[in-house]
Formats: structure tokens, sequence, C-alpha cells
């Protein structure tokens, strides 16, 4: 693997903003010169977790068979395209997890496997994103981006702190990530040097470089350079317009719209946009190489978010807003299989997204490992003997994809063993992490 700390990135850079640019045919963007006889090194590989509270339709999460022939439970439909660039990972579980109460001990040590203080005291491990962070990220501009769909939940259930059910990355034991709600404030800080309201267009900043820089590289460049800055140009749009609807995400409300004025650079009204930008902008963070290492956070676990924008099972005129997330997942009916879907499906857009991008003889897809988790298998059972695991993308041809991996009858099946194995392929050599002594031989 090509060790990319010291690297320099190509920029475009404006008056307090800059934007790394994308792998181009004619330009050295990694930060390096391939010389007669030597390659320049290769696209970075990169780490997205996206987790799912309170887990899945019990009878649908599934997986078997290989490659384009892997046969796929119901929850898992909207990524059939990519069974090629699949692993499933079947029968892998959290110890410490299954110590303490359900739902916030299930949920604060997923990505760490560190036992967690209870009493309402703050104490976890650091999570394997963030080790990554301290030192992959730091060839990049941002070491890691934590992006979040819900508010964290600051009480205590059963014992523990609720705050363990609202995040997953851990800077430190006692430190959970700042999680970034805003979608605003995540693209400022992947394209700003600083965050002040006002601001001039990221593009606008940039366009007089941006115009010497087409002059010099290729056509076929010029058309993926215009097509990467009209992308940047559509999520400041849609990040400006986001809210504006009268919709109003988790209740109906008594007004048809707002009786007040919609605060500027606001979390979005309506989840699926919410959920969609902050998509997007895990795809640019990634395009640009403006850092490897993301963390969304579609929901807490123990959620409280409500579905108006998906039409109920039994009555497609109205919404699934008529109980919230938590206790749907204890149903197990159509409208929580439609729910799990809808999860998915942010998983599938950014596969497509990451897919649709070419790094030279490689999509970003292929330069990625995008893993999808739950703290428990199935809501109505909050069973966390085996949990939900599944990764898309190659790990830049690190990792043999289309496979389905079953640890359910092996006598080490620790979750951190994979988390092991995916820090080893990104270059930190760890021979331990959590309670696994050995990564997973397999990945």
């Amino acid at each position: 693997m090509t060790n990319h700390r010291f690297t320099r990135r190509a920029m475009l850079r404006g008056l307090g903003v800059s934007i790394a640019l994308p792998w181009m045919e004619s330009l050295a963007v990694w930060g390096d010169e391939a010389t007669p006889g030597t390659a320049g090194s290769e696209p970075p590989v990169r780490l997205a977790v996206l987790f799912a509270g309170n887990g899945f339709h019990s009878k649908e999460w599934w997986a078997e068979g290989a490659g384009s022939d892997m046969k796929l439970g119901k929850v898992l439909e909207p990524i059939a395209g990519f069974r090629d660039k699949l692993l499933f990972v079947k029968g892998l579980y959290n110890e410490q997890a299954r110590k303490g109460n359900i739902h916030s001990s299930q949920t604060g040590n997923l990505l760490s496997g560190a036992p967690l203080a209870s009493g309402g005291d703050i104490r976890s491990g650091t999570s394997f994103d963030q080790l990554l962070a301290q030192s992959y990220g730091r060839s990049t501009k941002v070491p890691s981006l934590v992006l979040g769909c819900e508010k964290s939940n600051p009480s205590v259930h059963k014992n523990y702190s609720m705050l363990y059910s609202s995040h997953i990355s851990w800077s430190s034991p006692t430190t959970p990530t700042p999680l970034e709600l805003y979608p605003a404030l995540a693209f400022d800080r992947l394209f700003k040097e600083g965050v002040e309201k006002g601001d001039e267009s990221v593009l606008d900043a940039v366009i007089e470089e941006a115009g010497d820089l087409r002059r010099r590289i290729s056509a076929a460049d010029r058309r993926k350079l215009d097509e990467y800055l009209a992308s940047v140009r559509d999520v400041e749009q849609r990040i400006a317009t986001a809210g504006e609807r009268g919709e109003l995400q988790g209740w109906k409300p008594t007004l048809n719209k707002p009786d007040m004025p919609r605060p500027a650079d606001g979390i979005p009204q309506d989840i699926a946009e919410h959920m969609r930008l902050m998509c997007d902008i895990l795809v640019l963070a990634f395009q640009t190489d403006t850092t490897r290492i993301v963390t969304l956070k579609l929901n807490n676990d123990h959620s409280a978010l409500r579905f108006p924008n998906l039409p109920r099972a039994d009555d497609p005129a109205h919404g699934i807003d008529y109980m919230i997330h938590h206790l749907l997942s204890h149903s197990d009916n159509d409208d929580w299989l439609k729910v799990n879907q809808f999860f998915m499906e942010q998983l599938a857009y950014v596969a497509r997204r990451l897919d649709a991008i070419d790094e030279g003889g490689r999509t970003a897809l292929d330069n990625s490992m995008v893993m999808i988790c739950s703290s428990m298998m199935a809501g109505a059972k909050h069973d966390n003997d085996q949990l939900p695991v599944a990764v898309l993308g190659r790990a830049g041809g690190q990792i043999n994809s289309g496979r389905v991996l079953d640890y359910s009858k092996a006598e080490n099946r620790q979750l951190c063993r994979l988390y092991l194995s995916m820090m080893q392929t990104m270059g930190r050599r760890e021979q331990t992490f959590g309670d696994a002594t050995e990564p997973l031989a397999e990945v």
C-alpha cells in the first residue's frame, strides 16, 4: 500500500477557501510525479462507516452465494446492483455490548469493543475510525468527518447514559467525537479555511484559478473538472434551500408552514433531504481527498425519528409517521421493512456516486471501504448475539469482494477482528484492538 501521509494534494485556492481536486489523467493530484519506469502513487483507501439504530427486520437481513449470483434478503435489495463489491459478514458479536442494559450499552462501544461505565458516567473506548484519523488523517485537510441526522440524547436510560446511544465515534474513552448535524457547517469544514456567515460561494472564490487550470489539462479532464465543480455547486444550492419547504420532520405540524423565519444554515426539515445531503458531503469529501475517514450516523439507537416521507404499507396515502423508529423496530412488519430499505438506499446512493468516479483504472468505490452496521440484529428482541455488518468496496484491490463470510460457528468471532483487519488494510499495524488479538484473515 502506498503511504500518502506526507504527500501534497493539488488544490484550487481562493480567499479563505480551498478545494482539493479529483483524480485527473493529466495532472499529478496525489502529490507526486510519475518518473520514467516508476508509477506515481495510487489513490488512497478511504473508510466510511454508516450506522442505523435499532437493527433490521429479523427475517430479511441475510445473504448467500457469491458474486453476481448472490441472493439477498429484502433489507439488502437496494444494494443488489453491488453484489460483486459486497462483503457480507455474518456471525460477529461484541462481548462488552452484552453487558449492561439494552440500547445504550449496545451502542456506545460498537466501534471500540471497550467496556462502558454505568451510573450516568461517560467512559467507553477510542473507536477504530478515530484511531485511523489520528494517523492516516494527518495527510488530509480534515482528519475525519463525523456526521449525524439526529440530535444526541443526554438523558440516562436504565443506569447508562443515552450519549452512548447517540455516538458511535469516540476520540478518546471519555470524549464522543463532536457530531455535525448541519450540512452547511459540514460543507464549510471541507472547503473553507474559516466558517463565517455571509462568505461568498466556494466556487466563486476559486473561479479564477479554475479557469487557469482548464487551460493546462486535457479535454477529458476539462469535462471531469466541469462535472466536479457542477456537483459542488449543486450541493451548495441544495444546502441553501433545504428546509424552505413546509415539511417538518418527525410530526404533522399544526401550521402549513412555520410561523417564524427559518434560521439560516439550519438542519433540513425533511429527513430524506437531510440524509441525502450528508451522503453527498461524504462523497465530496472522498472525491476531493479532503478527508479519508467519514462516520455517518443516520439515526440514534433508541431513535425518535419518524418517516412521513415513506408511504405506509396499509395506507399509501399517509406516511410512516404513526410510530417512532424505536417502537417501530419492535413490530417487524412491512412498514419496518420499508424504513430499513430507506436506510439501505442511503448506502446504495453513496455507492453509486462513488462508483461513478474514475480514479485511474478503479472507481472511488473500489478504493474505499463503506461499512453499514447496527448495534443489534433486530429491535424486537434487542438481539446482539450476531451483529449486522456489510461492507461495499475493495479497499484499492485489497479486499476480495462478492463474498459472504460466516463466523456464526467460529470460536473467535469478535467484531473487533474485522476492525483490526480494516485498520491494517489502511496501514495502521496494530496487532490487537478491543477484544481482538488477531484480524480476520479472510478479509
